[in-house]
């Protein structure tokens, strides 16, 4: 584990903040920022972060030899970094899955490695494979001083759980960013918002999930299944959207915009409608970089299921060595394909749309959390079998609704529901025409002391002995 929450909290993040603001040259600040972001990664993964300077410099390397080479010897450069890095990724993120399978599959007894996951590798590795296929593309030109690149990669608000940051878009900030007022101060309430998802919705509704999924099929009644299944939906939705608010507020302070990952996925009326929420920059990665090099839809009906199945299994696969990952993917690219295949499913009515929409998705998060497929059918079973309906099942599902849990609960269906709408009603009526009236700066400035309070309450919340997991550090 990297910094402790009340280490990043306190001492590491105003440390850091404090030196970068008052250093004045915008080449000293980036220094500062790339030895920050190493300190932070060594911090908890001393050995590693030597992976981590490797890849970099292996993939600025790789676009130097694209860029300076003809177009055909260009495409070898591209097609060894590909290799190369997906290697690595194989090597410490999957060694173990594929001799597991392979020990199942043929009956031998291979000792299986244990190979320690580095925190992050599928983030930091993405963004590597981005930027060298963009130079490759035109898209981006090469970037020959190496610190800009490797300032690129280790970023630390956004290192090891997201967003995954295309260079194209970050390019002209590194040379070029303005840190103010505004800016930071924005850029503190988003952080503190997405700590207050993390700490207080994900942290509660994570222990509630937890109970429920490691506990035995034969105890779970079916308000205990479907307990658990919801506080799931929800913690692994406000422990990713929290972490990426947290990344976009801290990138803010040091004066970086980086674009929205998450767009209230849980208000989606189809599984196509969701991908265009969950996961932004995870989704049209795999859309850019491996659906359209596929073909996308344009070899015809029967290539593109291919392609689009091709995407979600390494989507699934992308998440974690399980087998469970990878059958939640192509769930997904099941309903995505019945979804383009069958006609009236585009037309059902919204709140039809809706329901459908969160039961596959419900459905999918209960094997991605399982720890094995026949647990997840399991407790899918028990879901909708009706079992376990005397006073002693039951009892496990009434222990998990305390006040605490139903206020959070509450909380976290409020919080996905995509007010901006009613939030410009609002504004509208407390303003009138006027968008930066004296009152909507006081309920702005309301709003900033709400932050301050929130800060404040995920410190105290945050002792070093409590239930603080966050799932998309170990992707």
């Amino acid at each position: 584990m990297v910094f402790s929450s009340l280490e990043f909290l306190c001492i590491f993040l105003p440390a850091v903040f404090l030196l970068y603001t008052v250093i004045p040259p915008l080449r000293a600040k980036n220094a500062l920022l790339i030895v920050a972001s190493l300190v932070f990664y060594a911090y908890g993964e001393t050995i590693y972060v030597f992976l981590m300077i490797a890849s970099s410099l292996l993939n600025y390397l790789c676009a130097l030899w694209t860029a300076k080479n003809p177009r055909k010897h260009s495409r070898a450069a591209v097609a060894v970094c590909v290799a190369l890095n997906l290697g690595i990724l194989a090597v410490f993120k999957y060694t173990g899955f594929f001799v597991t399978t392979l020990n199942g599959v043929t009956g031998l007894s291979l000792p299986v490695p244990q190979i320690a996951l580095p925190i992050g590798i599928s983030f930091f590795t993405f963004q590597a494979l981005s930027y060298v296929i963009d130079v490759y593309r035109g898209a981006v030109g090469v970037q020959k001083n190496y610190f800009k690149v490797l300032l690129y990669i280790t970023f630390f608000p956004q290192l090891i759980a997201g967003p995954i940051v295309k260079y194209r878009d970050i390019s002209e900030q590194i040379d070029d960013r303005r840190q103010d007022i505004d800016k930071v101060a924005r850029g503190l309430r988003r952080f503190v918002c997405g700590l207050m998802k993390k700490v207080l919705i994900a942290n509660t509704m994570g222990q509630v999930a937890d109970a429920m999924f490691n506990s035995d099929i034969s105890v779970l009644s079916f308000p205990a299944a479907w307990l658990g299944a919801i506080a799931y939906i929800f913690q692994i939705y406000y422990d990713f959207c929290g972490y990426s608010d947290m990344a976009i507020g801290l990138g803010l302070m040091f004066g970086f915009e980086f674009k929205e990952n998450f767009n209230y996925p849980y208000g989606a009326k189809s599984i196509q409608d969701f991908w265009r929420r969950w996961h932004i920059s995870l989704s049209t990665w795999f859309k850019e970089y491996l659906y359209i090099p596929l073909g996308g839809n344009r070899k015809g009906r029967a290539r593109t299921i291919i392609n689009r199945l091709i995407v979600f299994f390494c989507t699934g696969l992308w998440h974690g060595a399980n087998w469970t990952f990878v059958l939640w993917g192509l769930w997904h690219g099941l309903f995505l394909l019945i979804e383009e295949l069958v006609p009236f499913m585009k037309k059902l009515p919204r709140v039809i749309g809706h329901i459908y929409t969160m039961l596959v998705v419900i459905l999918g998060f209960v094997v991605f959390r399982a720890d094995t497929i026949s647990y997840g059918f399991g407790y899918i079973g028990r879901m909708f079998s009706g079992a376990g309906l005397d006073a002693q099942s039951l009892s496990l599902a009434a222990e998990q609704l305390t006040p605490w849990f139903i206020a959070m609960l509450a909380a976290a269906v409020i919080g996905c529901t995509p007010i901006r709408p009613l939030s410009d009603r609002i504004r509208a009526a407390v303003c009138g025409e006027k968008a930066l009236s004296t009152r909507w700066k006081a309920v702005s400035a309301a709003l900033y002391v709400l932050a301050f309070a929130g800060l404040f309450w995920c410190v105290l919340r945050l002792s070093p002995s409590g239930y603080n997991p966050f799932i998309y550090f170990r992707f």
